[in-house]
Order: structure tokens, then sequence, then C-alpha cells
């Protein structure tokens, strides 16, 4: 068991490390891109290299929120930092839907006013991006996945579909020389990145927001408990995030016979934490001759019994 908590406490700052890692070399391309892309007069390139930078702040953000949502509970903060980490989750969504106007912008007057692209240039530093975009996914994708590490693996898939963009877009150019696909497959990439990015955004606020974690369902939750021998009904029934991994749940419990609570209690946990990955738990023991009493006071039932099936 003291094995199993050791790699546990290793593997977020492994994951940390890595993000940081990640984070530097995304930067340091950012701005071979943004030179080369200036220079070459292409808005593609320029627009992957404002999303690399997008890329690294949002790496940056991730790591920190990494750090700060290990810090153990205090007096002012008892449930911990565990939340930072949807914060960090909104600032990215939001950042990432503010490069998508101002690439929208840029490719509509580009289009309206076309400006000449070095096709070679564009196509060889886009490849290189590429390459380096892989590295930066493949490096996130074997740490810790949670909201957070999503927020950041979205920032880079959009940007490799921004190196990929930029690439095609060279190849063109260089073969055909039509201009307007530059603009065009920007404006691609940007709609392709609006889309998860309000996804993102949905999630954050939904967790900043207390909501019940969406691949949850209360009632489905409610039923089962009901139907845990002992119970006659559950209401009160709260489940929320404390982090991007952690759900807490609290409730209700109305028994048949109060003196079976600690049996009905530990049946109550292993059915949460093994059904639907729930192991902060508080609930509350209730004897059924007192439930008319204690029901105007409450939410109502939010599962009994007989519905329980």
């Amino acid at each position: 068991m003291k094995q199993s908590d050791n790699n546990h406490d290793h593997r977020p700052q492994a994951a940390g490390r890595m993000l940081w890692f990640a984070m530097g070399l995304t930067l340091a391309y950012a701005g071979v891109e943004a030179a080369i892309g200036w220079w070459a007069g292409s808005l593609a390139l320029v627009a992957d290299a404002g999303h690399m930078v997008n890329d690294a702040g949002a790496l940056a953000l991730a790591a920190a929120a990494a750090w700060v949502a290990k810090l153990p509970p205090s007096r002012l903060h008892s449930y911990g930092f565990g939340r930072a980490e949807f914060v960090a989750a909104l600032v990215n969504s939001l950042g990432l839907l503010v490069l998508v106007a101002w690439l929208a912008v840029s490719a509509v007057q580009r289009l309206q006013d076309p400006q000449p692209v070095m096709g070679e240039a564009v196509s060889v530093t886009a490849a290189v991006g590429l390459l380096i975009n892989i590295l930066v996914a493949w490096l996130l994708s074997r740490g810790e996945r949670n909201l957070n590490t999503r927020a950041a693996l979205l920032h880079v898939a959009g940007d490799l579909l921004g190196s990929v963009a930029a690439l095609i877009a060279g190849v063109v150019i260089t073969f055909t020389g039509w201009m307007p696909i530059d603009p065009l497959l920007s404006l691609l990439i940007a709609a392709l990145i609006v889309t998860s990015s309000l996804r993102l955004l949905r999630e954050a606020l939904h967790g900043l927001m207390e909501g019940v974690p969406l691949h949850l369902s209360l009632e489905e939750i409610g039923r089962a408990m009901a139907a845990v021998q002992g119970v006659t009904s559950v209401h009160d029934l709260h489940i929320w995030s404390l982090s991007a991994e952690r759900i807490a749940l609290s409730a209700h419990v109305v028994l048949k016979e109060i003196a079976q609570w600690q049996t009905v209690l530990a049946s109550l946990q292993a059915m949460l934490r093994e059904r639907f990955g729930i192991e902060h738990v508080t609930l509350q023991p209730e004897p059924a001759e007192h439930v008319l009493q204690s029901l105007p006071r409450s939410n109502g039932p939010v599962a009994n019994r007989r519905n329980s099936a």
C-alpha cells in the first residue's frame, strides 16, 4: 500500500516536469516560425507561430495548476486547491477563442488583399513545426490525463493542425502559385479549434459551478444507493468535483433500522467507489420514522426502494 502511495506522489511531479519541458520546446520553435512566417509573408505560418506561443502559455498554466492542485488543504481552503485545474482549463479555452478570432479576421483581410508568400520556406518550416508538435503531443499523452492536461493537449492538437495547414499551403503555393490557399486553410483550422475550445470551456465552467460531473447521473446514483440493503430512500443528494479527478458526494440516507447504519455505510461506500469511482463520501443517516419531519426541510427524496429497480 505504501508503495502505491509513493507512486501516486511522484506521478504528478513527473507530469509537471513534462509540461514544463514541452512548454520550453514549443516556445523556442514559435520564435523561429514567427520570424520565418513574417519574412515569407505566410499568414498560416504566422498564425501557427501565434498558436504555438498560446500553447506555451497553456502548457505553463497547466504545469502551474498541476503544482497548485497538489498543495495540501489550508485553514482558508479546507478542500485544497484542486479546482486550480478548472481555472487553468477556463483560461486556456478563452485564450484559444481569442486566437481564433484574430486568425479569422486576419484571414478575411488576406483574402480581400492577397499577399505574396514564399512557399518553399513555409513548407520546410511547417514540416519541422509539425514534427515538434507531434513530439510534444506524444510527451503529454504519456503523462497524467485530466481536464488540465486535456486542455494542454487540445492546444497542441490545434497547433498540429495549424502546422499541417501551413505545410499544405506552402506546397500548394510552391507548385501552383495559388495564394488564397493560405488564408483559406487558416479559416478551416480556426473552425476546428473553436469547436473543441467551446467544449473545453463548457467542462471548465461546469466544474467551477460545482455541477454533477458530466459522465455521472444524479438519478442513477440515487437509485443505486436506494437499492442497497437496509436503505429506504435517499434525499439531499449532491455530487460535485473537488478537482478534475476527485469527486465528492453527500446525501441523507433514510434507514429501515438505524442500528444497521455501520453495515449500510460500508455497503454504500463500497458501491459508490467500485461502480462510480466516488471515494469522498459524506452520508447522514436518518431513521425511517423521522423521514416525514425531515423531508419538508430538504429537497425531497431523490430515490426510494420502490423506484430503484
